[in-house]
């Protein structure tokens, strides 16, 4: 029979293993905060986070990895069960019946314009886009209680609407009685001008008032419309001090929306705010394979990585992608040859290349900023005040080109695709923990994004 701390030792084993496995920032950030509870079933270590969105993340991003970590120190196959605490896991909010059919006109459950596929499990998580997928995952588990509001920004086409699609499907698999909108801002401009005109702004408060989920696509709409703004303040207090959830996109960060009032800047960043970055090579091949099985198509591996080096900005062009290709092989049911894919694909493609930007344009905009030499780029120099810097230019490259790793590597003095890996990770952690490189390497990614 186990020991009565058996799974105190069983888990203090596990984590000076995985303490040599993750960064420095992953580990305490996720990792350090878990707490072992027992061992269930003899074979399931039941670990408690100390919030839904730790919780969501772990399972989301690295449960194979404790799985193997567990076996591999026990010995023999070992699974783990991951809750939150008494105190973050509280009920979802109960929602009252509405009161009349007037009020339950007004309510939309699920709101129609929700795509059937836009759900958690069809989104492809990476490392551009983890933290806003991890903070989508604990909003719908309980809404109102965590990151209110959500604030997701980042460019078009890369997962931000799906992502308030999957919330809105979760809310309302957990809960069918909940009063549910998604709209775009221009929507809630209409709809406010509307009722201005027609005398009826009473309903149209009590509409979006007395929601429980409020998502709004593209709030940067809002930018000069000052009674729309004032009038959506207003309306976001009332949910909010109601503790329903609210959940907001954009294409910028809320501080950088020309025109909007700061009192409403301010109440954008009270929650959570995450980025979504253009997927790097890997993840753009992941999300083609997982698209064309959803059609039931498998891609050659030298077609899917053709595709996601040549398409990188937007994940709706690797979807146009495989829906044109689908209708190829529909009708030559032959294997794909590159030089079919890329006739098939010429205006994308197109598209793509005239908004490519190179490696040594990176090189040369970071080395600019930082002030340091093009010649830094590839030198062998290790120095902090060149290395880090190179590492910059190294992970901008990996988001903002279609470049794989191993080309990236012989643009920067012919590095190995593991130097690479090395200084995205190196980057991506320093931005987690010092807001001053967030800082720098967001501005330095808008700047060469407005010349793509």
């Amino acid at each position: 029979m186990a020991s009565p701390d058996s799974h105190l030792s069983l888990w203090e084993t596990a984590k000076s293993e995985l303490r040599n496995t993750f960064s420095r920032a992953d580990y305490d950030t996720w990792i350090s905060t878990l707490q072992p509870l027992e061992i269930a079933e003899g074979n399931v270590l039941v670990l408690e986070a100390p919030s839904v969105l730790t919780e969501a993340w772990v399972n989301s991003n690295y449960g194979e990895v404790l799985r193997r970590q567990l076996t591999l120190v026990a010995g023999r196959n070992m699974d783990y069960r991951l809750t939150a605490s008494i105190d973050a896991s509280r009920q979802l909010p109960s929602v009252a019946a509405p009161a009349s059919r007037a009020s339950r006109q007004t309510s939309v459950s699920p709101p129609p314009a929700i795509k059937a596929n836009n759900t958690f499990e069809n989104f492809i998580v990476g490392p551009e886009n983890e933290m806003a997928h991890g903070a989508s995952l604990a909003v719908a588990k309980e809404p109102g209680h965590y990151y209110n509001p959500l604030f997701i920004h980042g460019p078009t086409g890369l997962g931000k609407t799906h992502l308030m699609h999957a919330i809105a499907h979760s809310v309302y698999a957990a809960n069918p009685q909940a009063r549910i909108a998604y709209i775009s801002s221009e929507t809630f401009t209409n709809d406010f001008i509307t009722a201005l005109q027609s005398g009826s702004v009473a309903p149209f408060r009590r509409r979006y008032r007395e929601l429980d989920l409020l998502l709004i696509d593209d709030i940067h709409f809002l930018a000069g419309k000052e009674s729309t703004q004032d009038e959506f303040f207003h309306t976001f207090n009332e949910l909010h001090n109601n503790h329903k959830q609210v959940v907001l996109t954009s294409d910028r960060p809320a501080s950088e929306i020309a025109k909007l009032q700061e009192r409403l800047v301010s109440r954008f960043q009270w929650g959570m705010v995450a980025s979504i970055q253009a997927p790097g090579l890997e993840t753009r091949i992941a999300i083609l394979r997982k698209k064309a099985a959803a059609r039931s198509l498998e891609l050659q591996p030298e077609i899917a990585e053709f595709i996601a080096s040549r398409v990188s900005r937007n994940v709706r062009n690797l979807e146009g992608a495989v829906t044109r290709i689908v209708g190829l092989m529909g009708m030559t049911r032959k294997p794909l040859e590159i030089a079919q894919v890329e006739k098939l694909l010429h205006d994308i493609l197109v598209e793509e290349a005239s908004h490519t930007l190179t490696a040594e344009v990176i090189q040369r905009k970071v080395a600019e900023h930082y002030r340091i030499q093009m010649s830094d780029m590839t030198s062998k120099r290790r120095m902090q005040n060149i290395a880090f810097p190179r590492q910059v230019a190294m992970y901008l490259s990996t988001q903002l080109t279609g470049m794989s790793l191993v080309s990236i590597g012989q643009v920067f003095g012919g590095r190995d695709h593991g130097t690479v890996i090395h200084a995205r990770k190196t980057v991506v952690n320093q931005m987690e923990v010092d807001a001053n490189v967030r800082r720098t390497v967001e501005y330095l990614r808008a700047q060469l994004s407005m010349n793509r």
